[in-house]
């Protein structure tokens, strides 16, 4: 079969289906791009030919290269990482824009296929419009700074590089304890270059996604501790959820009354109600989840990464003996804090410690103190719903409203700022899958992008995108490719004129909020004057959002009454007070302090910081 690399890319994604559970589906649901130089010809005439062959592998314009890779993350979250898009870009800028998207990618351990142009690789006009020169090889592009991001990354100097190549990237995006960005750099010239193929690379190929089953003794030995504890906690992250394993981690918790704490990824494995769930744990948490977690004896962790905030900077696990038990689908995550590893996809790992822990259940006086901290934390959130703040609403009233609009299976998409944070600790997500908070990398400005990601992955369900003024001035275009594709997305957009989340850390670390407001110069030349005139529901109108601006709490409320009612775009307008802070963890995360300075604030930062730090260990296991 003759065709043309960038063809036979084509032809190849559009018969790839994966499988888990004897569920059969596309993989790919189409390739993201931006055309130049170095794709137009390959890809693109590729996409263009074979656009009405394969329609179900469909081509998507998008506005920003790092945009549509958070979308591509986005999907693939919603999807559990069973269905992924491509995204491709030309060589040069086009290319390294993705770099950031990539990261993303991989630190969330989300698959996503990145198809960027390359240079000649005949090198017959070196060098080439945005061709990296270096002169120590020319065997290196600006795609090498992919390498470092990426779960995988090849590139393809000559056809017959190819099928190797791409059952390579098939293993990586398919494999849950490998996946992350894939890169295949595919050089201008070999895109448009034809070659003779066998047909038995484009037929249909089924992908088995596993469930690794855990390894007897290494289940013995986990079962044995956990035996052993008195004060045990679930932390859940986000290997629960894309193992589709949320209704045995309710069994689990409700056959042994071990109390479930969540981290961002794995927010609304269990639905708030729950009798064990204690909501988010860490630096971000709830008083409940954390005080718990202070006197923890054992610590169950499933699918989770362990990162500084989810263990409050090695500070939260506070009991001299504790030990970790780690259900995880990869032996790096399962064997941090020196934990005893349980290699297992979540939800088999779960059932088997079902199994053996059949009859074994924690005390009736602990789950007790489990209610009544619960109980506590929601009156703490029903207050910070109802502040009643003035003359512009806090936050968390805001976060309530939107809740409240929010149906069963409706998705909240946030990523960076204050709201994460604020999200964490509040939100009541009453089913799994409705809380998409981007925690890895905390990338400003995913949250439209990655909500178009969601609602692309789900139509069937209203998203919800929260994102605050730096973000959104950030990245917001996509907003475009959301009206063009007829995506409805709500946005509720919080303008509290700078870096809410930065102020609050630059203030804790004695900078005083230096460089976190957007403002003029003042006569002193110190960006303190007056506010910038920056009008960012105008700006939503100009890209073909329907805008609302309101004041109040109950305006917003109506207003997200009405985007739920329409049929297009949606942006929703607020002023907030940025110094209103939502309540307290209670826990602690790192950021270190200058260790000398003239400041009187920063040398009491200095102190603090000092004194939380001899709270910090290392968890070294037995």
């Amino acid at each position: 079969m003759r065709l043309t690399v960038g063809q036979a890319v084509v032809r190849f994604l559009a018969a790839q289906h994966g499988e888990r559970d004897g569920v059969r589906r596309r993989l790919f649901g189409g390739c993201f791009g931006i055309f130049g130089h170095g794709n137009v010809a390959g890809i693109g005439q590729a996409l263009a030919e074979y656009a009405d062959e394969y329609p179900e592998f469909r081509y998507f314009q998008a506005r920003n290269e790092q945009a549509m890779v958070h979308t591509a993350v986005g999907y693939a979250r919603m999807h559990d990482r069973l269905r992924m898009l491509a995204c491709t870009t030309s060589i040069g800028p086009g290319a390294t824009n993705m770099v950031t998207g990539a990261a993303l990618a991989t630190i969330n351990r989300l698959p996503v296929l990145l198809l960027p142009g390359d240079v000649f690789a005949t090198r017959r006009a070196n060098p080439v419009l945005q061709e990296l020169e270096d002169p120590r090889s020319y065997d290196v592009s600006v795609n090498d700074c992919l390498k470092p991001v990426s779960a995988f990354w090849d590139r393809i100097n000559r056809p017959e590089q190819l099928p190797s190549a791409l059952l390579a990237a098939m293993r990586v995006l398919t494999d849950p304890a490998a996946t992350g960005a894939v890169t295949l750099a595919l050089p201008q010239d070999v895109q448009a270059e034809a070659h003779d193929w066998p047909e038995e690379l484009f037929a249909e190929r089924t992908w088995h996604i596993p469930r690794p089953v855990p390894e007897p003794d290494a289940l013995r030995r986990a079962v044995d501790v956990l035996r052993g504890a008195r004060r045990p906690l679930i932390v859940a992250g986000g290997g629960v959820i894309y193992s589709d394993a949320c209704a045995e981690l309710a069994a689990f918790a409700e056959a042994t009354g071990i109390p479930v704490a969540e981290t961002q990824a794995g927010k609304g494995a269990l639905p708030w109600r729950h009798p064990c769930a204690v909501g988010a744990v860490g630096a971000t948490g709830t008083t409940a989840a954390n005080a718990l977690a202070r006197r923890a004896d054992v610590v169950l962790g499933v699918g989770t990464r362990y990162s500084d905030f989810t263990t409050a900077s090695h500070s939260l696990f506070a009991d001299p003996g504790v030990r970790f038990v780690n259900v995880n689908v990869t032996g790096f995550d399962a064997a941090k804090l020196g934990g005893e590893m349980l290699v297992a996809d979540a939800r088999e790992g779960l059932k088997a410690l079902r199994g053996e822990l059949a009859g074994h259940r924690v005390s009736d006086a602990y789950q007790a103190e489990v209610a009544e901290l619960v109980a506590a934390w929601n009156a703490t959130v029903d207050r910070a719903y109802a502040l009643g703040h003035g003359p512009v609403p806090a936050q968390s009233e805001v976060i309530g409203a939107v809740n409240a609009a929010a149906g069963p299976r409706d998705v909240v998409v946030c990523a960076a700022g204050s709201m994460p944070g604020d999200l964490h600790k509040l939100w009541r997500p009453a089913s799994p899958r409705t809380y998409h908070v981007e925690y890895g990398y905390s990338c400003m400005g995913y949250e439209v992008a990655g909500g178009l990601g969601v609602k692309l992955a789900a139509p069937d369900r209203e998203v919800f995108v929260l994102v605050g003024d730096g973000s959104y001035l950030m990245m917001a275009q996509e907003l475009v490719t959301a009206v063009a594709e007829g995506v409805k997305l709500v946005v509720v957009l919080v303008q509290n004129h700078g870096f809410a989340s930065i102020g609050g850390l630059s203030e804790q670390v004695g900078a005083q909020r230096f460089g976190t407001r957007y403002r003029y110069r003042d006569d002193s030349g110190r960006l303190e004057g007056d506010v910038l005139p920056v009008d960012l529901a105008a700006n939503a109108a100009s890209l073909g959002a329907h805008v609302v601006r309101v004041t109040t709490v109950e305006e917003l409320r109506d207003a997200l009454e009405q985007a739920k009612a329409a049929s297009h775009t949606t942006v929703v307008h607020i002023e907030t007070d940025p110094l209103v802070s939502a309540p307290d963890s209670e826990a602690w995360w790192d950021v270190p302090v200058a260790e000398v300075s003239e400041l009187e604030a920063t040398r009491q930062a200095r102190a603090r910081y000092e004194k939380e730090q001899q709270a910090q260990r290392r968890y070294l296991g037995t």
